[in-house]
């Protein structure tokens, strides 16, 4: 009686098995098939029996396997996402995870960092204003004045970017400039000279003088003054204090008009609202040009006379367009851009 074995995919055999199969049907002309089974591990064996007593054996990787292999895989992670899941509906981790985000609200929501970064008076005051346009003097001054609302009174300051580099000697720009309406401040001046210059001094008003007392004081510490005017014939004691001065500011200077031989003018001068400009190593100059409560007709006369005294002193090594830009704000408010055209071709009306 022939046998045959034939291999189903709920039985399949290895291949071994199914080798020692076929040896004991062999007399029969039968076809022998062992199929793999999705679960099996093995590689399908097809085996063919004819007449011949020579077996005809084909092993081959079946597509069944690794269509097997994918949907273990599948299954296996449809587990691991049923263990991943939490209470509040999401997914801890994963190649595709995208944690929830909140929306933002108040200052986090503003698009830039500064802006993040400013105060909410900063940010409610600089909507009256319009960054995107370039004022002319008398609008700038009108709109910069809205914007004050701290409990002091706000200087007004000016700030001109210049086509200057300092670091050349012919680009330097270093000057003084007597604003018409004054600067608003009271100016403490301070006076060496020695005889006669010393009693005009005290004669002008000055609130502190003294020779070589004085340059005692000052080595020891004592900085109680704003402006410190010297005589030529003191200059030489003066050197000694530039490293006490010089970071200050206070070091006298024939530019500055603090050394001269005329006392009583230089103080007068001073007090009345005469200030000293020069341009930074980045190429700006900075300048108070009054108080906020002035009246417009005052702020923007000492303004113009400081544009007057910048574009006069031009050095000359500067190339090109001089101006570059032109702004001006309060001690704590946003900065207001000027037209440059407009604001060198600005002239104020005079009154009949």
């Amino acid at each position: 009686m022939a046998s045959s074995i034939v291999a189903t995919p709920a039985h399949t055999l290895s291949p071994p098995a199914a080798l020692a199969s076929a040896k004991l049907g062999a007399a029969s002309p039968s076809l022998f098939l062992a199929l793999s089974s999705p679960h099996s591990s093995f590689p399908s064996l097809t085996l063919t029996c004819c007449h011949n007593p020579c077996f005809l054996v084909s092993i081959k990787q079946p597509i069944c396997r690794a269509v097997a292999g994918t949907a273990a895989a599948e299954v296996q992670d449809e587990e691991e996402e049923e263990e991943e899941e939490v209470d509040d509906g999401y997914v801890k981790s994963g190649p595709a995870f995208t944690p929830p985000t909140k929306p933002k609200t108040g200052k986090a929501a503003l698009p830039t960092k500064r802006d993040r970064m400013r105060s909410k008076r900063f940010l409610e005051i600089q909507k009256l204003r319009d960054k995107t346009k370039e004022y002319d003097v008398v609008s700038a001054i009108m709109v910069m004045k809205q914007m004050t609302g701290t409990k002091f009174v706000e200087s007004a300051e000016a700030h001109f970017r210049l086509k200057l580099d300092p670091k050349y000697a012919d680009q330097q720009l270093r000057a003084t400039v007597n604003l018409p309406k004054g600067t608003g401040q009271t100016v403490r001046v301070a006076v060496l000279a020695q005889g006669e210059k010393l009693d005009e001094a005290q004669s002008a008003g000055a609130d502190v003088y003294g020779a070589d007392d004085l340059i005692e004081k000052i080595k020891e510490g004592f900085m109680e003054f704003d402006k410190l005017i010297a005589s030529p014939e003191m200059m030489p004691k003066v050197a000694g204090l530039g490293r006490i001065l010089g970071p200050r500011g206070l070091m006298p200077n024939p530019k500055a008009g603090t050394v001269t031989s005329d006392i009583t003018q230089a103080i007068n001068e001073f007090k009345k609202g005469k200030v000293e400009y020069r341009v930074d190593k980045t190429g700006i100059v900075h300048v108070l040009f009054g108080k906020c409560n002035f009246p417009d007709d005052d702020l923007v006369e000492n303004f113009m006379a400081i544009v007057r005294s910048v574009e006069t002193n031009k050095p000359k090594g500067a190339k090109g367009v001089y101006w570059r830009s032109a702004y001006i704000c309060s001690t704590m408010g946003p900065s207001i851009r000027l037209n440059v055209k407009r604001m060198l071709e600005f002239k104020p009306l005079t009154s009949v």
